[in-house]
């Protein structure tokens, strides 16, 4: 089969691979189901008992919103993974009423769809940084590449870079090791969907790169996306591997169903682009390196 040849080849490569190289989709079986445990505000909960965890949604641009905090520190850092500016005062009080110190306002690559909220909450926090990835071109006070790591306390994230959708489209995964929280959470933005995958016709998008970005991480690793339109929360590297209708195709295959997807022009990207190139605020460069 096509699907086994490449899983052969790949498992061979990443024998070789050194722990930050780009990454790729593993199609490998299922092997098992991974468990959600739902909390408040419906939102899905870690295991580790350094981390907190809350997925917030965006019902008018399907957005997630995630909110990650070492809550072991004695500062309880924290950080939001894809704001949306409508709901910064909803997220805000969440932070506060948690007792939460938020430090950083990450978003995964500029959005065509919403406005982010990192520019209002950089005015309405002070001292919280933006970042987003070097490759994006947009403003923000922290760029990151490849490899590189966001931490808070003693909890970090990796930087992957998973260009596709965007040129400048970033995974965000926690950390490996016993100290951080197993199993690990990719919060992938559009590059992977649940069941799905990000559009690659505008904004410097590339079929050839989104197949060829994708991540590999073990197959219990908790997918959190930037969008979902049907309701799902989360899936796993093994699901997706085993019924992503796209990302389990050959490439050619791939390329030819991302030609043919007919969508339409996003609504919000004649504000939202403009807007989240200076970080969320149009005079946000004079307050930006």
């Amino acid at each position: 089969m096509v699907v086994a040849t490449r899983f052969s080849r790949l498992q061979h490569l990443l024998l070789l691979q050194p722990r930050f190289q780009q990454s790729r989709v593993l199609r490998r079986p299922l092997i098992r189901t991974p468990t959600l445990i739902r909390s408040v505000m419906g939102s899905s909960s870690s295991s580790s008992s350094k981390l907190l965890f809350r997925q917030l949604f965006e019902k008018e641009s399907s957005t997630y919103t995630y909110l990650l905090a070492d809550i072991s520190h004695p500062d309880k850092p924290a950080l939001l993974i894809d704001p949306v500016d409508k709901t910064v005062d909803r997220d805000l009080k969440l932070i506060n009423e948690l007792g939460l110190k938020l430090v950083y306002a990450m978003n995964t690559h500029v959005h065509a769809d919403h406005v982010t909220g990192t520019g209002l909450l950089k005015t309405k926090v002070p001292g919280v940084k933006s970042v987003i990835s070097k490759a994006s071109g947009s403003k923000a006070d922290k760029f990151v590449e490849h490899g590189e790591r966001v931490s808070i306390g003693d909890l970090y994230l990796e930087v992957r870079a998973t260009p596709g959708h965007t040129a400048g489209c970033v995974t965000y995964v926690t950390g490996e090791g016993a100290d951080q929280p197993q199993p690990r959470m990719a919060f992938t933005g559009d590059a992977v969907l649940i069941r799905g995958c990000g559009r690659t016709d505008f904004q410097g998008g590339c079929s050839d790169q989104l197949y060829e970005s994708i991540f590999t991480l073990p197959k219990d690793t908790l997918i959190y996306p930037a969008h979902d339109y049907k309701g799902f929360e989360v899936s796993t590297v093994g699901e997706e591997m085993q019924h992503n209708p796209r990302l389990t195709k050959d490439k050619e295959t791939f390329k030819t169903i991302m030609s043919n997807l007919n969508l339409p022009y996003p609504k919000m990207i004649d504000v939202a682009l403009p807007a989240n190139m200076v970080c969320g605020l149009q005079d946000l460069p004079s307050q930006a390196n």
